[in-house]
């Protein structure tokens, strides 16, 4: 898809989107453009309202989006006239922006526009494409001011946000761990990050046991990977970042097998998902910071291999878990990942992200992730890097009188509290056991907003939810 400005509109031929603001009451006097007149008693501009006409050799599609709208309706707004008027765009559509619009709206519309396109039938036989993804899409900007900069942010990052719609979306026969590490390498090639993986053998031999215990039951060898970005440019004093996620491609429970909603638990890699579009995003923005990133790969099976209830296992770090439940996998595998990346790489900041825990759905519903650090900054930062996009979080305490919850009898600290209430806590406390006391940690719980019900489909599907929050946090450190 290329892009380019151009300021006015006349003999444009093309589908031309007009945003309007919604006045307070219907106007008298109609919305004239390019010669096209419009009665306020058929549009004036009402959010999430849009009126389609035709007029020399043009259509036109005007958008409403009401008196005022955030960086997430807005991007919405677009998404769905993309998604829901795909039969009325053409392989030229031009953008007409009002003059009082900012950068960031105009990322907002591009990147929605290109959402859009996203189509949830991988395996259909009659698939259609979408006008936009063909090769020869040309988008054009009519305006005043020069916003090719903010429209081509806007694709890179729904871009990142497609990738990982479909990582996520795809069946676990699919996508298992090694289907991840060629998809890292490849991206990795492609956009400019390095790639390094760790199988079965290479992973027993450094001592990633907490990770090899949960894939030990599935047919589907673990994949450990590990991606290092660093900025072309020479940056002076360069931040490093260290990201996290959980690459669970399937969970069963394990031998504590689930007794209800297995049916969705090809999600439990949207954590790892997030990472992986973060780093597709942060390498294609050339971000002037060092990024290192580990997602630990494996599926949670049933077998006579599988790990047990009551095991003690050796981790990373080398402190050994005593195995409460099967089904508190996640926080087994991101406890190696903190633990490497911790010790071989020793990042400035770290974030790790995961579908984790039901709990934290319980306490925020499908509205924010949840928010774990000691770190008031990075909590403050997270925060408003979140509010501003539209994925959301909401911090929940860290206090040391949870840290009886993961205390063991047997090992040093055990995988699960064995109670019903402060889940998604007690597990944080589990992490943070494995962060060395890191001083600028946090773990985002996403279980409630990575995988989820909107209009765009008639099943629960992929959200990227982090995908922009990691990148943004990162560029504005």
């Amino acid at each position: 898809m290329t892009t380019t400005t151009i300021t006015n509109s006349d003999n444009f031929s093309g589908t031309i989107l007009i945003p309007v603001f919604e006045t307070y009451s219907k106007s008298i006097v109609p919305i004239t453009f390019n010669g096209l007149e419009i009665s306020s008693k058929v549009f004036y501009g009402k959010k999430d309202s849009h009126y389609l006409a035709e007029e020399n050799d043009n259509t036109y599609l005007f958008i409403g989006l009401g008196k005022t709208i955030d960086y997430k309706s807005l991007k919405t707004t677009f998404r769905r006239i993309s998604s829901k008027q795909k039969d009325n765009f053409s392989s030229n559509v031009a953008l007409v922006i009002p003059q009082e619009f900012v950068e960031n709206q105009i990322e907002a519309m591009v990147s929605g526009l290109l959402l859009g396109t996203y189509d949830l039938g991988h395996f259909k036989l009659d698939k259609k494409t979408h006008p936009f993804i063909e090769p020869d899409f040309n988008l054009s900007l009519i305006s005043e001011k020069d916003h090719l900069a903010a429209a081509k942010k806007g694709i890179k990052i729904a871009k990142a946000q497609l990738a990982t719609y479909s990582l996520v979306d795809l069946p676990p026969n699919t996508v298992n761990p090694k289907y991840l590490a060629k998809w890292a390498k490849e991206t990795g090639d492609q956009y400019g990050f390095e790639v390094e993986v760790l199988g079965y053998d290479a992973s027993k031999i450094v001592g990633l046991g907490a990770f090899l215990a949960v894939g030990k039951g599935s047919e589907n060898e673990p994949q450990f990977i590990i991606m290092n970005y660093t900025p072309k440019q020479e940056v002076p004093h360069l931040k490093h970042v260290g990201l996290v996620g959980k690459g669970i491609t399937f969970d069963t429970g394990g031998l504590n097998i689930k007794t209800a909603g297995m049916l969705h638990m090809k999600c439990d890699m949207a954590g790892g998902g997030a990472v992986f579009g973060a780093m597709q995003l942060i390498a294609d923005l050339q971000l002037p910071v060092k990024v290192t990133a580990i997602v630990p790969c494996a599926e949670n099976a049933v077998d006579a291999k599988s790990f047990l209830p009551s095991d003690v296992i050796h981790s990373y770090s080398g402190h050994s878990i005593e195995i409460i439940d099967t089904d508190a996998e996640g926080r087994l595998v991101l406890a190696d990942g903190l633990s490497y990346l911790i010790k071989n790489f020793e990042p400035e900041y770290i974030v790790d992200i995961a579908t984790l825990t039901g709990s934290s759905v319980a306490t925020l519903g499908f509205e924010c992730g949840a928010l774990f650090t000691n770190n008031e900054e990075m909590a403050k930062k997270l925060q408003e890097n979140g509010d501003a996009i539209g994925e959301r979080l909401w911090p929940l305490p860290l206090w040391d009188v949870y840290k009886s919850d993961i205390e063991s009898d047997i090992a040093d600290v055990k995988n699960f509290s064995g109670k019903a209430v402060a889940g998604a806590i007690s597990a944080a406390k589990f992490l943070e056991y494995f962060t060395q006391e890191h001083k600028a940690w946090a773990h985002l719980d996403v279980a409630g907003v990575a995988f989820g019900d909107d209009e765009f489909a008639k099943s629960k599907h992929a959200t990227a939810f982090g995908v922009h929050l990691l990148t943004k946090f990162i560029e504005n450190l």
